[in-house]
């Protein structure tokens, strides 16, 4: 669970700062997998579907199916390119 937070505005109302979910939980644990891990990064880009289901280390990642789609979508040369695309396509 995300706690919230919250502050005093200036008119003296409190304010909800509870992040919201981003694309972020479950896509930066993929791209710290393929960082560290020229053989988990080569099947991602080459089979993304494979190297999602295959997960890293015993660990899966935890997508939206919006997520899931576009990174099997992807075609890639390098991880770079793979991140620029998935920016463009979830933007």
């Amino acid at each position: 669970m995300i706690p919230s937070l919250t502050y005093q505005h200036r008119a003296g109302r409190a304010v909800n700062t509870t992040p919201r979910h981003t694309h972020t939980d479950g896509l930066n644990r993929i791209f710290a997998a393929a960082v560290v891990n020229r053989q988990f990064c080569q099947m991602l880009l080459q089979d993304p579907r494979a190297a999602l289901h295959q997960g890293y280390l015993g660990e899966t990642f935890s997508l939206s199916k919006e997520e899931m789609d576009a990174l099997i979508s992807i075609r890639a040369e390098s991880l770079s390119d793979f991140a620029r695309q998935l920016n463009s396509v979830l933007s």
